[in-house]
C-alpha cells in the first residue's frame, strides 16, 4: 500500500515565494506532495478533496467554512499597499460607472474585493468580465483591468519604465486596491488564509500536525531571510532584490486579532453584496 502523503496546494506567485521555499529547503518533506496551481485553481482543488491544505482565496474560506479550518496565524494580508492586487484603468475610478473592467480568472479574493471598493466606496457598478489579460496586448474592450500575483508585479515595473523612457505611452491610473481598502477602512485586508479540509484531514492528522509545524518554522525562516531568498526567486531578473524585499515586507504573513477585524468586515460587504 503506498504511503499516504499530505497534499499540499502550492501557489506559485512571488508572495509565497519566502514561505515555500524555505518549507522545501529547510524541512523534511517526504511526507507531502505539492500541487501547483494559481488560487482559483486550488480553491476548486481543495473544495472537492483533491488537495488537504492550502494557501486559498480568504473568500472560498467565507464561502464554505463549514468544510475548512483555519491553520492559525498564516495568511497574506496587507495594511496599506499590497503591490500585487492591482487595478489598471484609462480612467480615474471614479468615472468607471457603467463601463466595462476585465478580471483575471486567477483570483477570487480580488475580484470580490475589486467590486466592494467599486461600489462600496466610490458608488460605482461596472461590467466586471473574467478575462485571460496578456501584458504585452491589453485589450481595447475595456477601460480598466485587474491583475494579480506576478502579472501585477510585471506590469507596474513595466509601466514604470515606460514613462521614464521617451516613448511615454498614454496615461494609466494604477490603483492598488489593498490600499484602497486601508484607505476607506482604516483596517489591514486578508487576501489568501491557509486552509484545511475537516474530513480529509482527519486520516491525516500527524501529518497535518507536522506540516503546522514546518509552517510556523518556515515563516519565521522567511522572515528573517527576505535578502538571502531575493536573490534566489524567480523575479530576480523582473525586480531588483530591493524590490524584492520591500514587497515582501509590506505584506503581513500573520494572522492575529487585527487581521481579523478587517476578515470580518470583509465578510460583512461580501453578505451585503451577495458575494458569499
Amino acid at each position: 500500500m503506498p504511503e499516504q502523503k499530505l497534499k499540499i496546494g502550492k501557489i506559485p506567485y512571488a508572495n509565497l515565494f519566502p514561505i515555500f521555499h524555505m518549507l522545501e529547503r529547510e524541512c523534511d518533506c517526504s511526507g507531502y506532495e505539492f500541487v501547483e496551481g494559481v488560487p482559483s485553481a486550488l480553491n476548486q482543488m481543495l473544495r472537492a478533496g483533491e488537495i488537504d491544505v492550502s494557501p486559498s482565496s480568504s473568500i472560498e474560506y467565507l464561502r464554505y467554512s463549514n468544510e475548512y479550518a483555519i491553520v492559525e496565524n498564516h495568511s497574506i494580508s496587507s495594511k496599506g499597499c499590497v503591490g500585487s492586487i492591482i487595478l489598471l484603468s484609462k480612467k480615474p475610478i471614479e468615472g468607471l460607472n457603467g463601463l466595462p473592467v476585465l478580471t483575471s480568472s486567477q483570483s477570487e479574493t480580488s475580484v470580490a474585493l475589486l467590486r466592494i471598493v467599486l461600489e462600496k466606496f466610490y458608488k460605482v457598478r461596472c461590467n466586471l468580465r473574467t478575462a485571460d489579460i496578456h501584458l504585452d496586448s491589453l485589450p481595447s474592450v475595456a477601460e480598466a483591468y485587474l491583475l494579480i500575483g506576478d502579472d501585477a508585479l510585471k506590469a507596474v515595473k513595466s509601466y514604470e519604465l515606460q514613462v521614464t523612457s521617451e516613448n511615454k505611452n498614454s496615461q494609466l491610473y494604477i490603483y492598488d486596491l489593498g490600499e484602497l481598502w486601508h484607505k476607506n477602512t482604516g483596517l489591514s485586508f486578508t487576501f489568501a488564509l491557509w486552509i484545511y479540509r475537516k474530513d480529509c484531514c482527519k486520516e491525516k492528522a500527524e501529518l497535518l500536525e507536522r506540516f503546522k509545524n514546518d509552517l510556523n518554522g518556515s515563516k519565521k525562516r522567511a522572515l528573517e531571510n527576505f535578502k538571502i531568498i531575493a536573490s534566489e526567486s524567480p523575479l530576480k531578473g523582473i525586480l531588483t532584490e530591493n524590490e524584492l524585499i520591500a514587497y515582501w515586507e509590506n505584506i503581513s504573513y500573520d494572522f492575529g486579532d487585527e487581521h481579523r477585524k478587517g476578515f470580518e468586515l470583509f465578510r460583512k460587504f461580501s453578505g451585503e453584496l451577495g458575494l458569499i
